[in-house]
């Protein structure tokens, strides 16, 4: 996939019998998905216009453009839909998308490696970057605060870490 797409959302199936599906949105303002269209499969080999029909429990329901039957909107299971970078809001300066988080090195306000961001979590409370670290058993998740994370340097493809002690 090109670095230059951001996902933005996934496809849970279909949604009844006429071709919609299931959209779970994962832009800050959910139904602002359907205005960053084209969206694109992560291979980039298909592109969907969107039109959302209706809010439904955990997203919407949707039609994409291609899509006419119940089997070919179960079909897309699963997939993640990207949107050109091009299409989305800038950011003021102490936000980020995930995906340019990932795969930043962490160090510690001394300078020394933690790891690498692998991944980045939410699950209601606030983000969690999830670190690999060489040797470690398990992943350092850390919270993505201000407190915790001072810095993040987009340019220079790092984030300093003052992580609490019994993290380290």
């Amino acid at each position: 996939m090109a670095t230059d797409r951001v996902c933005v959302g996934a496809i849970g199936g279909a949604f009844g019998v006429r071709g919609e599906v299931r959209l779970k949105s994962y832009c800050a303002q959910p139904e602002a998905i359907a205005a960053y269209a084209p969206l694109w499969t992560e291979d980039g080999k298909r592109s969907f216009t969107l039109r959302i029909t209706r809010s439904i429990n955990n997203g919407f329901a949707a039609r994409l453009s291609g899509i006419a039957t119940k089997e070919e909107a179960d079909a897309l299971r699963g997939v993640e839909l990207f949107a050109d970078r091009s299409m989305l809001p800038s950011l003021p300066d102490d936000e980020f998308y995930h995906t340019d988080l990932i795969g930043l090195e962490v160090f510690d306000t001394c300078g020394t490696k933690i790891g690498t961001v692998r991944a980045v979590h939410n699950h209601g409370a606030g983000d969690i970057l999830e670190i690999f670290a060489p040797g470690r058993k398990t992943a350092l998740l850390l919270p993505f605060t201000r407190t915790v994370v001072p810095t993040v340097d987009l340019t220079a493809g790092r984030i300093i870490a003052d992580p609490p002690e019994e993290t380290e």
